[in-house]
């Protein structure tokens, strides 16, 4: 799957998913942060789901309704577990991430909302 790891995911996840075949990007590897909205423009653009800890780009996506291509939120996922739970949501829920649903997960349990677009 494509990936686009925020810049407040760790960045130790990129190896660990590459090696079981995701295309990773990483926003900690840019020179410069873009912003929330031109992030979502990008994996929009290039059909990648967006991997964050941070719930603005739900409102964005949602409310403001600005165009995305999948969201997958990790609430208290200590850095280290991060891509163990990043693989586990993609291997269960691949098909709707990248029909532009968002998921939330954290320690207990995990949420869905489907694509709309």
């Amino acid at each position: 799957m494509r990936l686009l790891l925020d810049i407040c995911v760790s960045g130790g996840a990129i190896v660990w998913l590459a090696e079981r075949g995701h295309d990773v990007v990483w926003a900690g590897a840019w020179v410069q942060d873009p912003g929330d909205e031109e992030i979502l423009r990008i994996v929009h653009r290039e059909r990648r789901v967006l991997v964050t800890q941070g719930k603005d780009f739900g409102e964005l996506a949602i409310v403001f309704e600005h165009p995305y291509a999948g969201i997958l939120r990790l609430v208290g996922i200590p850095a280290r577990r991060q891509a163990e739970y990043i693989h586990h949501v993609i291997a269960r829920h691949e098909c709707d991430l990248a029909a532009g649903g968002i998921a939330t997960i954290d320690s207990n349990r995990l949420r869905i909302r489907l694509g709309e677009h």
